[in-house]
């Protein structure tokens, strides 16, 4: 009884915490598409072999991309609080957490793009490029549909994997449901609070997890 109490009295805190998420991981996701895809194509395409091989362009975009990603999130949450106050004018809430949450999330799409596009048979690429088509027209024509139900995937797992950074986010007050557990869970001790947002994050990426699957089956012209 204690339990549903404890529950109904922090429903307004757990309703926003929930939206806090969800604004938070909608932007970053919404960035690291639009930049990480793009990126990731470049790696690719670059590579060696490829129609539009640099290797020097390959060394220095994938050494920007493994030096981001090597660093901790929350190691990368402080270092970017300079530009974080900047672009959003403040610290703290979801809206400066956002900064932290994109630039995490731009290499680490990026490198599932790159993963998604070398599973393409290699020799629909070399069709393309013997009857003329230009760079533009094979990304777009050849390798976009080709690794779709890939990227697919990959969206789904970098959202999956912004809901976790989403929570650490909440140690230096980004909001969101990681916040409330610390603020109302940790420093309080009240493991009901905790329970209630591990059953919330578990839920959601389940969901998440399971249309991400669906979406990628039904796009995926070998299915």
């Amino acid at each position: 009884m204690m339990l549903l109490e404890t529950i109904i009295e922090l429903l307004p805190e757990l309703n926003k915490a929930f939206f806090e998420t969800i604004y938070m991981v909608t932007i970053s996701i919404i960035v690291a598409i639009l930049a990480g895809l793009p990126l990731g194509i470049l790696l690719f395409v670059t590579d060696k072999g490829l129609f539009l091989e640099n290797h020097w362009v390959k060394t220095s975009v994938g050494f920007v991309v493994n030096m981001v990603r090597s660093i901790p999130f929350i190691i990368l949450l402080v270092a970017l609080i300079p530009l974080t106050n900047l672009i959003t004018g403040t610290t703290i809430g979801p809206t400066a957490a956002s900064v932290s949450l994109s630039v995490a999330a731009i290499p680490f799409f990026a490198r599932i793009v790159e993963t998604a596009l070398r599973e393409i048979d290699k020799g629909v690429i070399e069709a393309a490029v013997a009857i003329g088509a230009s760079p533009w027209l094979i990304i777009k024509e050849v390798l976009l549909p080709e690794a779709r139900p890939g990227i697919i995937q990959g969206i789904t797992i970098t959202i999956i994997s912004l809901i976790a950074y989403s929570a650490m986010a909440g140690i230096v007050g980004g909001g969101g449901v990681g916040d409330l557990a610390i603020r109302f869970g940790y420093y309080r001790y009240d493991n009901t609070v905790m329970i209630t947002t591990i059953v919330i994050l578990i839920c959601l990426v389940q969901l998440i997890q399971f249309f991400g699957d669906r979406i990628s089956k039904i796009v995926d012209k070998r299915s």
